[in-house]
This record gives structure tokens, C-alpha cells and sequence, in this order.
């Protein structure tokens, strides 16, 4: 464009300068500016709607693809780390805990918070504060059930330390000499009374044989009481096994330990005799867990093989009358 006006004159048939006023100069100035305005608007719209974007917008976009993308693979792993410890917890109450005869962790326990809701109120002016919260409280949740479980395995590896001392604790031999289950008499349950001729439940199984015939701690223990009677249970040794454990042998006609004595398995406590109330010499035995009776008969394990359980169980079963 010509920077200067020119105006052809007739007169002298030539070309003279125009000479452009200062308003004409202002006016000239504000349309070229506001015609660049408009130019420049209407690019940042074609722009816009074409979805052009500035660096600084393209790398924001990406960095928030990237963030959504890392908050999904964490999402799967709070997950899995969820299954992976309550398979762990499952097996810990119902294969560890069982087999060691300890009670399961309590449900409150495991599923108990780590806070309430004033811990995430920081994280409410976030972006995404719901999901950022969710996940947060999820992994304190984890947090939290991974302490107990770690506590709960510190207890399981005691109680391994301790099982072979438990197990040979256990009652879980025939308290006399019985290989061919001839001196099985009668067992658990409902039975007449050899003397009172009424109908009474036993709680023990009795054994007969010879005065004097030797009887054995069915398991490890100690010796808690020896007390003499011409009464009831007449001469009664009560063996404490520890692990809730204990075994009363009744009737005796002398003993061989002292009160406060540690014994093993298979140690002679004890003779057979028919003290008390009782109508011939015979051993009346009972197993009892946490001071409650169970069924002796559970309890032979290391002495009876499947075949002679059963015939154990046939022998006590079949006689209807005690002897104490």
C-alpha cells in the first residue's frame, strides 16, 4: 500500500501530493487495529472448534490421560491386594487357627478403621477428591488388616513352637493295658447304676482288671490332685495336661506319683482297685476339655487303629450297666 495520496489535477495535467490530516491519519490507524482484533478473533474461533490446542494445553491433556491411566492400574491393585489378603485371612482362621485349636481373629478386628472422616478432609479440595478418597481408605483398610494378620502369624508361629510339646500332651492312649479290648466295659452315655438300679449318664468309659494292674498318664502333665476316699470316685488321680486339658482316673486302689509331679505318657501314676462306690475292681477314666466332660473314646488315637476304634465303640456300647 502506498504510504502517500496522491490527486491528479487537470489544470496542470500532473499529480500533487494530498496531504492526509491528523484525523484522517487516526482514522486509518483504528481501522487497521480493529480489523487485526477481528482477524485475530476469528482465527482463535476457527482454531478452537478445529480442536487446535497450544503446547502447554497438549501436554496438560496428556499428563491427565497418564494420571486417569495410573489411577485405573492402582484401582486393580488395591483390588487384588484385597483378595490376596483375604485368602490369607481364610486360611488363617479356617486351616491355621483350626488346626492349632485357637479361636479365628474376631471380624471387628480385621474390618476395624485406621480414623474417621476428619482424615481425608484434606483431600476433599482435590480434584477428583471421591476417588482419591475411596482409594486412600481402601489402603488404609489394608494397612490395617495386614498389622492384624501380621500378629495373628506371630501367635500361629508360637503355637507351632508349642505343638509338639501339645500334642504329646493330649490324652491319646488306653489309660491300662488293652491290646485285645477284652477289658473294655462300659462307655459314654446313658447307663444302669450298678448299685441305685436307675437309669444315669456316665461320663467316662470303665475299664476292668486285676487289682493292682498298672495305670498309665495318657499324656504328659502334672499331677494335680490325689485325693482318698471310701466315697463316690474312692481313690482319684486328676492329671492336668495343660492346653485346657485334664484326665481323672477313679477307683484306685494305691497310687505312684505325688501331687505337683511332672509324668510323660505311658508313666505308671497309679494301680487298679474298687475304691469308693464301685462293685468290683475296675478303672473308671474320664477326659475333660476346659473342666467340661468329653467322650474318652475320641481320645485313643496312638493306641487304636480304624478297625479296632470301631470294636471299641461296639464293646462300650453293648453293656448296659456300669460298675461305679
Amino acid at each position: 500500500m502506498a504510504k502517500h495520496k496522491y490527486k491528479f489535477n487537470p489544470d496542470s495535467l500532473s499529480y500533487t501530493k494530498v496531504a492526509r490530516s491528523s484525523k484522517g491519519k487516526a482514522m486509518v490507524f483504528f481501522t487497521y487495529f480493529f480489523a487485526s482484533i477481528v482477524l485475530a478473533l476469528i482465527y482463535f474461533l476457527i482454531f478452537n472448534a478445529a480442536g487446535f490446542k497450544t503446547p502447554n494445553e497438549r501436554k496438560l491433556v496428556r499428563e491427565n490421560s497418564s494420571l486417569k491411566e495410573n489411577i485405573h492400574f492402582i484401582t486393580n491393585d488395591v483390588s487384588q491386594l484385597e483378595e490376596v489378603l483375604q485368602d490369607l485371612q481364610d486360611r488363617d482362621d479356617n486351616i491355621y487357627r483350626t488346626i492349632f485349636e485357637a479361636e479365628p481373629i474376631h471380624f471387628n478386628l480385621r474390618e476395624s478403621g485406621s480414623g474417621g472422616a476428619d482424615r481425608y478432609k484434606d483431600l476433599q479440595q482435590m480434584e477428583n477428591a471421591e476417588l482419591v478418597i475411596n482409594i486412600k481408605s481402601r489402603l488404609d483398610k489394608i494397612s490395617n488388616k495386614i498389622y492384624v494378620q501380621s500378629k495373628s502369624y506371630d501367635e500361629i508361629m508360637e503355637l507351632a513352637k508349642n505343638k509338639e510339646a501339645m500334642l504329646a500332651s493330649i490324652p491319646a492312649i488306653q489309660p491300662i493295658s488293652n491290646k485285645d479290648l477284652k477289658r473294655t466295659a462300659s462307655g459314654w452315655g446313658y447307663r444302669i447304676h450298678p448299685i441305685y438300679k436307675i437309669r444315669k449318664f456316665h461320663y467316662g468309659m470303665d475299664f476292668t482288671a486285676p487289682r493292682g494292674a498298672e495305670i498309665y498318664a495318657t499324656g504328659d502333665g502334672v499331677i494335680e490332685s490325689l485325693t482318698s476316699s471310701k466315697r463316690g470316685y474312692g481313690n482319684k488321680i486328676i492329671l492336668n495336661h495343660g492346653y485346657g486339658y485334664k484326665t481323672l482316673y477313679a477307683h484306685c486302689d494305691r497310687f505312684n506319683a505325688e501331687q505337683g509331679q511332672q509324668v510323660k505318657r505311658g508313666d505308671v501314676i497309679g494301680y487298679v482297685g474298687s475304691s469308693g462306690l464301685s462293685t468290683a475292681p475296675h478303672l473308671h477314666y474320664e477326659v475333660l476339655i476346659n473342666g467340661k466332660q468329653v467322650n474318652p473314646i475320641d481320645y485313643y488315637h496312638e493306641d487304636l487303629n480304624p478297625e479296632e476304634y470301631e470294636r471299641m465303640i461296639e464293646i462300650s456300647l453293648s453293656s448296659g450297666q456300669t460298675f461305679d
